[in-house]
């Protein structure tokens, strides 16, 4: 399909190339080798509204279009570490709520999200289903009373897990708990919540400065 871009699509992507040129191109490396994550940049992308680009505006986010935030992508994937992270808290850390999330975490954590008082993360992959997440075996099991689950499992190569305060995590629902037929379900996990423990950070020949446990 051929398309132009707007002069609005244009401006934000000069804009976002200037961003990444001046605060994090000079210093990606440097970051790498120190194995850390930039939390000073949060509030500069918080400012740009770089962190809420596909969240609504009605909470707090910037509600553009799926063309945009592929030109952000795009300009702040030169930064290693930085954009890796960046990507999984805008992206797979908070498109699930905007797309399926119930309105009550919507309005809990949208608006946080999009400030970055809140970072995001995603935990489907476990040591036995990579590619195959159907194959995955945490469990979510209802409470008697249907107020909550219970959940119980391990998930592994978590991009932002070192630092996120908000995941969310993939699980089964057996098939005596949904009514004859195994069901697969995501949950809003904070950190901090009891139970709630993550692993070490992971040995990688590249991308340090991205905590992955």
């Amino acid at each position: 399909m051929d398309f132009e871009l707007s002069e609005q699509h244009q401006l934000l992507r000069a804009s976002v190339r200037e961003f990444c040129e001046r605060e994090v191109r000079p210093h990606d490396l440097a970051w790498d080798e120190a194995e850390r994550f930039p939390h000073e940049l949060v509030p500069k992308l918080a400012e740009l509204g770089l962190l809420g680009i596909r969240i609504p505006e009605e909470y707090g986010g910037f509600g553009k279009d799926f063309v945009t935030g592929m030109l952000v992508t795009e300009k702040t994937g030169a930064g290693h570490s930085y954009s890796v992270a960046m990507a999984a808290h805008t992206g797979i850390g908070t498109l699930p709520i905007v797309y399926f999330g119930t309105p009550e975490q919507k309005q809990k954590y949208l608006p946080r999200l999009a400030t970055g008082e809140i970072l995001g993360a995603y935990a489907l992959t476990e040591a036995g289903s990579g590619s195959d997440a159907m194959a995955a075996r945490t469990k979510a099991v209802p409470s008697a009373d249907g107020s909550h689950f219970v959940l119980n499992g391990e998930k592994m190569w978590i991009t932002n897990a070192g630092f996120a305060d908000l995941f969310i995590v993939f699980a089964q629902v057996p098939a005596e708990e949904a009514g004859g037929k195994d069901r697969r379900t995501a949950i809003t996990l904070e950190q901090g919540m009891p139970g709630v423990r993550a692993g070490n950070e992971g040995e990688k020949v590249g991308i340090n400065g991205s905590s992955t446990r």
